[in-house]
């Protein structure tokens, strides 16, 4: 796995992290004006959260998830060390010193290059 340095301060949203299982059914909203690669998802059970449109399969009754996705976000400061599992529209899924894992920006981040 590759490591990365947090250049810029993040914090998740103020809201319940959403998942969403492979062949879940969603309605999709509209698309992120700063993340134009995600959409609005709201689920059976009334949970909403933005996720990437290709999580989805897009049919007439509405949407299917293609794979297993969780919106769960990485609280992350300047100088902090992260472990990168796998990237995602522009986000990578992480992990901290504490145990702690979730997606953080690429553009909060820069990889560290190993020797």
């Amino acid at each position: 796995m590759r490591r990365a340095r947090v250049l810029t301060r993040h914090r998740a949203p103020d809201r319940v992290p959403v998942r969403v299982a492979l062949g879940e059914r969603a309605v999709l909203g509209e698309h992120d004006q700063e993340w134009p690669d995600f959409v609005w998802a709201t689920l059976a059970q009334g949970l909403g959260g933005w996720m990437p449109a290709d999580v989805f399969r897009i049919d007439e009754a509405g949407a299917t998830a293609q794979q297993d996705y969780d919106t769960r976000e990485l609280d992350a400061d300047p100088g902090d060390v992260i472990t990168l599992e796998r990237q995602h529209a522009g986000w990578w899924w992480a992990h901290d010193a504490q145990g702690r894992s979730g997606w953080i920006p690429d553009r909060a981040i820069e990889l560290i290059q190993e020797s």
